[in-house]
This record gives structure tokens, C-alpha cells and sequence, in this order.
């Protein structure tokens, strides 16, 4: 831009070519005035406050529509008792608490759909059932191997002559052996049932699990009814011997003879035919044996439609019954291993006497004195060298082990 001072006297401004051109290259583009940076604050400050106050205006729509009297129609009144209630949520509570519909399938509670109890009683089971109570086994694994580091074995006193009594018949060894054979074949089968998918596993592996399980579960059914068999004729064989009688109480503060470290554990108490911890055995197998033995029941009745008596449902029933046969299970199971230990490495010339039938006169001495004089006193000890089972069958009359007090020899 140039200024001219020729023109009367008087400055003139000149605009250059050059900036006419920009001014229009401008005013063409815009096609307006350009917008002050003032006003473009004014702008995005108004912007977010609109924003703001939506954000919190709107979510209140709801409430604005119930201070004007109107209903939203997701809150429609279904009854006149729950004017604010979801159907859906009514039908869903209703079963979660047990409430019975109806169903096709016919059956003791077929038409519950869902049972709050059964969370419950896996809880129970996979709980305290699973993951506590086991260890009372291993707890007396334990016990037992310390007791016979410390004690050994209980010898006899006098060494066998050779003569013999006769103790158990062979009809109550097979009755004992039967039994015998079916509890530990049960008990092998419930802990794979019970414990198996975290002790097990990891040992046969998923596949092979599914087969023991799968096998568990068969043995379990059908060796439970000879087991079950084999209780009652232990209990009709054997109560008359397993009555408490004068002495018993002594031989259990005096431990029968059994805490002493000379191998002969010290001198043994005074006992009849079965003394005080033989009679224990007895009761606690005849309870425990009718009560798992009446939960295993309730528990397979339905596989092979079998209505129990006096039971409306079934299954809370089988819950408690499930729950119960494990627990007595396990703690019988437990308690047996002491049974078991006694009679083979923890007494000498114990198993003799189930495995043959006769005991040494030694043995018989030691541990069941006064028994012991009842068979001197009738002439049942066979002198040593003619103990023939086919021969001597003699000897065992008037000691039957079969029926009443006649057999309490």
C-alpha cells in the first residue's frame, strides 16, 4: 500500500492489487464475518452445561411421572396384595420355595421342580462330610501303627502245648467272613463314591475314574443286600454272648491287659467267652449295621421302585439318609481297623480261632480264663494231636454257637 501526497495537498491511501485480492479470496470462502474466539467459548461452555443438566434431569423423568400420578407400564398393580410385583419374579420364588406344580412325570416328587434342601445338602456333604470326616481313618491308621511300635504284639504267655477248644462253628465262620468280605468291599466302593473325584483323579485319571465310579456304584448295590443279610444272622447268632455280666467293667479300667511294653502286655483280666471289648464290638455292629443298613435302603428303594412305607416324599428322605449312611460309614469303617488289628497282627492266636475255628488252650487261658474253666469243666479241651474237624465233632456239642443261652459255652 502506497500514499500519494500530490492530490490537493491531502494523503491518499492506495490498496495494493494484491491485498484487494486476498479481501475477496476471503469473502468468498466465508461467505460471512468470521466468529470472535470469545464467542466460541461462550458456545462449548453453554454446550457442556446443557449436557450436565440432561445427564441429571432426564434419569428423574420417572419419578416426575409418578409425582403426576402416572404408572410406568413395567409397574403395572397385578392384585390387589402386591400392587408393585413382577409375575416372572412370583413364579420363580415360588419354585425356588418348593412349591409343587404339575408334571407329567408321575413319581414321589415329580412335580416339585426345584428343591431348596438339595443345596443345603450338598453343601453338607461336600463340606464337612467329604473333607473332614474321612480323616478319622487315617486317624486311626495312625493311632494303631504308633500303638504297635510302642506295645508290639500281645504273645502268649505259655507257649502251645498243641491242645485245642472249639470256638466258632463253621456256619458262624462263613456268616463272619461273608460279612466280612461284603464291609470291606463296601467300604472301598462308598469312599470311592464319596471321595473319589479328588483322591482318585488324579491317579486313574478322568476316564478311568468314570469306569471305578461307574463299577463302584454297581458292587455297592448289589453286595449291600448280602452285607445287610449277613448283619441280622450275626445279631441272631451272637447276642447271647454279648449280654454285660460281672467283670466287664473291670476289664475295661485295666484295658484288657493291653498297655504294656513286656509282650505280654501284662497280666490279662479275668473275661468270659466274649469279654468287654468283644461285646462293644458286637453292639456297635449291630447298631451301626441296622442303621446303615436301613439308610442304604431308603437310598436304592426308588432305583427298583420300591414305595417306603410310612415316607410321604422321598426325597428329603434320601438327603438325610445319604448324609447319615456316610457319616456312620466312615465312623464305623474307622472303628473297625481297631477290630481288624486286634484279630490278626495285633494278637497272637486271635485269627486262629475265626480262621479254623479252634483256639489254643494257652490262648484261651490268657485271654477268656473263666470261659476257659467252663470248657474244662465240661471236657471240651481236645489234647493236642487230635484235633480233626470231620472227627472230633463231639467235642462242639452242648457249645453250639446257634440259638440261646444253651450256646454260651
Amino acid at each position: 500500500m502506497a500514499v500519494d501526497n500530490t492530490h490537493e495537498g491531502r494523503p491518499r491511501m492506495e490498496v495494493s492489487r494484491s491485498d484487494e485480492a486476498d479481501r475477496s479470496d476471503v469473502a468468498g470462502r466465508s461467505g460471512e464475518p468470521r466468529m470472535s474466539s470469545a464467542r466460541k467459548r461462550r458456545i462449548a461452555l453453554c454446550s457442556v452445561l446443557a449436557i450436565v443438566a440432561l445427564a441429571l434431569i432426564l434419569p428423574m423423568g420417572s419419578y416426575s411421572l409418578h409425582w403426576l400420578g402416572v404408572e410406568a407400564h413395567a409397574q403395572e398393580s397385578t392384585g390387589a396384595a402386591d400392587a408393585a410385583s413382577n409375575p416372572r419374579s412370583n413364579y420363580w420364588r415360588a419354585v425356588t420355595d418348593g412349591v409343587s406344580g404339575y408334571s407329567s412325570v408321575s413319581g414321589p416328587g415329580a412335580n416339585i421342580l426345584i428343591e431348596r434342601g438339595g443345596n443345603n445338602w450338598q453343601a453338607l456333604r461336600n463340606g464337612p462330610v467329604t473333607r473332614i470326616l474321612p480323616w478319622i481313618i487315617v486317624g486311626m491308621a495312625v493311632v494303631l501303627l504308633l500303638f504297635h511300635l510302642i506295645f508290639g504284639k500281645q504273645k502268649l504267655a505259655r507257649a502251645p502245648t498243641g491242645a485245642k477248644i472249639k470256638r466258632w462253628g463253621g456256619f458262624d465262620r462263613l456268616v463272619h467272613w461273608v460279612t466280612a468280605v461284603s464291609f470291606i468291599a463296601l467300604a472301598v466302593t462308598g469312599l470311592s463314591m464319596l471321595i473319589g473325584r479328588a483322591v482318585l483323579i488324579p491317579i486313574l485319571g478322568k476316564a478311568g475314574f468314570a469306569l471305578w465310579a461307574q463299577a463302584s456304584i454297581t458292587i455297592h448295590n448289589v453286595v449291600g443286600p448280602v452285607f445287610s443279610l449277613g448283619i441280622a444272622l450275626m445279631i441272631v447268632l451272637w447276642i447271647w454272648h454279648n449280654f454285660p455280666a460281672k467283670g466287664d467293667l473291670t476289664w475295661l479300667k485295666q484295658g484288657g491287659g493291653m498297655f504294656s511294653r513286656d509282650g505280654n502286655h501284662g497280666e490279662h483280666p479275668p473275661a468270659g467267652r466274649m469279654n468287654a471289648g468283644e461285646k462293644i464290638w458286637f453292639w456297635l455292629v449291630a447298631v451301626f449295621g441296622v442303621l446303615v443298613c436301613l439308610t442304604g435302603f431308603v437310598l436304592v428303594a426308588p432305583i427298583y421302585g420300591l414305595e417306603m412305607p410310612l415316607l410321604e416324599g422321598i426325597r428329603p428322605e434320601m438327603r438325610g439318609a445319604s448324609i447319615l449312611h456316610a457319616v456312620l460309614g466312615i465312623g464305623w469303617t474307622a472303628i473297625a481297623l481297631g477290630h481288624i488289628y486286634i484279630g490278626t497282627a495285633g494278637t497272637e492266636g486271635a485269627l486262629e480261632g475265626m480262621s479254623t475255628g479252634y483256639v489254643s488252650e494257652e490262648w484261651a487261658m490268657q485271654h477268656h480264663d473263666r470261659w476257659h474253666a467252663e470248657m474244662v469243666e465240661k471236657g471240651e479241651v481236645i489234647p493236642a494231636g487230635s484235633v480233626d474237624p470231620a472227627q472230633s465233632e463231639r467235642h462242639s456239642e452242648g457249645q453250639g454257637t446257634i440259638g440261646g443261652p444253651a450256646a454260651a459255652g
